[in-house]
Parts: structure tokens; C-alpha cells; sequence
């Protein structure tokens, strides 16, 4: 039978995200719309986003955090063309982000001494394969296959080259190892709940002298250019964005910095959806019809929750078949008005993917997953 109890909020999708527990339009009451990003005013709510994203993160004071335009794309996209090809690079690939930086770097960038580590949805390739004097990039956590990283103890502390780290979906979420990481980048719709548009860009020292010391062969498209003169831009981490940025966005930033830090800052944060994906997990192992994507327990993101299912009359069937049940399936779902944009990405094999950061309530999960085998049941029943 259909469950009676609904989560209070369907929104687990995995970008944009559901905002914060209790949000509403009221949060941007005091948004400086009509006003120049470039007055003073603005440039003040600018610097609050940075010194409040700094300090929840627990950044090392000599590395800089930015806004810049274009999201994480953007941001990761900026790392790449103004840092590689000062000496050979390592991409790790195990999902369609991870995908399309390995496709720029080849394409685009066109760099000569790439090696790539692929590995297919659900794994993660071999880690300890990466050089320490080459530049590596990856994904902290692979948004589209529910796979992350276990920790950064693969990567050198004294390495030579630089790690470019796109954690758009671990930020908040997750502990990030800052003493091994150069180049982070992120945007506002994930963990913390924030409107799209603007992305995060975070350099180490290291990062900042390669930028100094190197001009790369392509011509920077000017969001991309991040010194002037050979120095670096100070102004792009002191709130002077490179572009235009939304002020509505920036407000519903220092929103959910601010409950963040109401509720205790990264710690909760990290609890929160630790203690989501704990829910998820419980409700996976006493449940037949299906698995997790990502294969090793310890690569599960707590985040971006992949599942397939694990049927065999359904693994049986075509992978054509399969993406109509599960489009069925979360049409069913969003049609009862408890769950919306839960179907796996495009690029990632047919299942479902539900969002668990922190702004999801564990109680809501808690409430969605009888709903999840009631659809499966009346889906399943009609496509075999």
C-alpha cells in the first residue's frame, strides 16, 4: 500500500540542492539588489561570504578563497587553463565530471605529457599510481557515480607537482586535507543549499607561485586570468569578483553560511550527513531489489547517495528497459509529490541518486525510502 508519512521537503536532488531546514524568501529580505557590486557595501557582503566560507572550512591562513564567475565549472575550468602544462599531468576519471576534465585537458588544452587513470562507475582507479612530480586533478567526489576518495594519503606530501581538486559535491560535507591540496574549487548548490552562478576558487601557496612563475602556452579568456603583470589579482580574494555577481545569490550564501555556523559549523555539517547516508545504508542492507553503485564501502559518497538496483528480473533486461523502469519510477515518485529529480545522471548507468547533504533532514529520508519500495513495487509490476 501507498505510505501515509511524506517527507516534509521532496527536494533530493544533487544540484541545485534542497536549501537549509526552515528557508524562505524572507532570508534575502537584505540583499543589496539595485546596488554596484562595486560599492562598498556590496564589497563587504562579498568579503563576509569569504571570511564566513574560510573560517567554517578551517583553511590554512596563507591559502586564498575566491568568487568567481561560472560556478564550480568555471572555477575548476580557471585552475586548469591558467595552471597546467608547466610539467606533465596525471587525470583520474572514474565519472562524467571527472570525464570532462580529461576531455579538456586532451581537446582543449591539448597537453602533450597526459596520463590518464580511468576506471568505470562504481570504482575508483588505482591511486597510488599517481606521480608525485606531476600535476594531478581530480574530483574528491564523483558527483555522478556516488564514489569519493577515501582520503588524501595518496597523494605525496612532498610532491612537486600540484593537486587540482574539483570537490564541488565534498566541501562541508567531508574533511578535506588542505596540506595536500593546491587547488580546491566548489559552488554554493550543493552542501550548503545556495543558489548556482558563482563559483569557489581556493589556492595554496604553491598554487600562487606556479601562477607567478608561469605563463601557459593558450591564449586566457579574460574571466580565466587570475594575474596581471606576472602577480597575482589580490583583489578576486578580497571580494572585487571578476565579473558581475548576483547579489540575491550572495545573500542566500551568507544564509547558509550563517545557519552552518548555527548549528555548530563543520563538524555538524559533517555529522549531519554522515548520519544521512547511515540512514540510507540501514535501509539498503535489509532491502533485496537494491545496492549501492559504488562497490567499497569506505569510496561511498555520503553525499551524492548512488544506488542501482539489484533485481535480477531486472538486471536481466536490456539497459534500454532498465533506464524505462527507473524513469517510470521516479515519475511515479515526483507525480506523489515526495521526491523530485531522484533518477541517476544522464552519463551514469540507469538507477537513482539521492542527495544527503546536510540541508537534507534525516528524518525526511527516513520517510522517503518506504516510498521508494512502494514505487519499485508498482513499477516493477509493470515492466516485467
Amino acid at each position: 500500500m501507498q505510505p501515509g508519512l511524506r517527507p516534509r521537503d521532496p527536494c533530493f536532488g544533487s544540484g541545485p540542492t534542497a536549501k537549509r531546514p526552515g528557508w524562505s524568501p524572507a532570508a534575502l529580505d537584505g540583499a543589496l539588489v539595485g546596488r554596484s557590486h562595486r560599492s562598498a557595501a556590496a564589497k563587504a557582503r562579498l568579503a563576509e561570504v569569504l571570511d564566513r566560507s574560510r573560517a567554517l572550512l578551517g583553511l590554512p591562513e596563507d591559502y586564498r578563497i575566491g568568487i568567481v564567475p561560472g560556478s564550480d565549472t568555471g572555477a575548476f575550468e580557471m585552475a586548469m587553463w591558467s595552471l597546467l602544462g608547466a610539467r606533465g599531468v596525471d587525470m583520474l576519471a572514474w565519472e562524467s565530471f571527472g570525464q570532462g576534465w580529461l576531455t579538456d585537458a586532451r581537446q582543449q588544452l591539448r597537453i602533450e605529457d597526459l596520463r590518464a587513470f580511468e576506471a568505470p562507475y562504481g570504482e575508483l582507479p588505482d591511486l597510488d599510481a599517481v606521480a608525485p612530480e606531476r600535476d594531478v586533478v581530480f574530483t574528491w567526489n564523483g558527483t555522478t557515480s556516488g564514489v569519493r576518495v577515501p582520503d588524501g594519503n595518496w597523494i605525496a606530501a612532498d610532491r612537486t607537482g600540484l593537486t587540482l581538486c574539483d570537490a564541488t559535491s565534498a566541501a562541508f560535507a567531508m574533511p578535506l586535507p588542505w596540506a595536500r591540496l593546491d587547488v580546491v574549487t566548489y559552488s554554493w548548490q550543493k552542501v550548503l543549499g545556495g543558489e548556482a552562478q558563482h563559483g569557489i576558487l581556493i589556492l595554496g601557496p604553491r598554487a600562487v607561485e606556479r601562477l607567478e612563475s608561469y605563463r601557459p602556452p593558450w591564449p586566457l579568456p579574460k574571466l580565466f586570468r587570475l594575474t596581471k603583470g606576472g602577480r597575482l589579482v589580490e583583489g578576486i580574494f578580497q571580494g572585487e569578483t571578476i565579473n558581475t555577481p548576483s547579489m540575491l545569490a550572495v545573500e542566500d550564501a551568507l544564509d547558509g553560511l550563517r545557519w552552518a555556523q548555527s548549528l555548530g559549523g563543520l563538524e555538524a555539517l559533517i555529522a549531519r550527513t554522515t548520519a544521512n547516508l547511515e540512514v540510507v545504508a540501514g535501509w539498503v542492507a535489509r532491502t533485496p531489489w537494491v545496492d549501492f553503485l559504488a562497490r567499497r564501502p569506505e569510496t561511498r559518497s555520503p553525499t551524492s547517495i548512488c544506488l542501482k538496483v539489484a533485481d535480477p528480473a531486472v538486471t536481466a533486461l536490456p539497459e534500454a528497459r532498465q533506464a524505462a523502469l527507473i524513469k517510470a519510477l521516479v515519475g511515479r515518485l515526483a507525480e506523489a509529490g515526495v521526491a523530485y529529480d531522484i533518477a541517476a545522471y544522464r552519463d551514469a548507468p540507469p538507477g537513482l541518486r539521492l542527495w544527503g547533504g546536510a540541508t537534507v533532514e534525516r528524518s525526511d529520508l527516513e520517510a522517503l525510502l518506504p516510498w521508494l519500495d512502494w514505487a519499485f513495487d508498482q513499477t516493477r509490476s509493470a515492466h516485467i
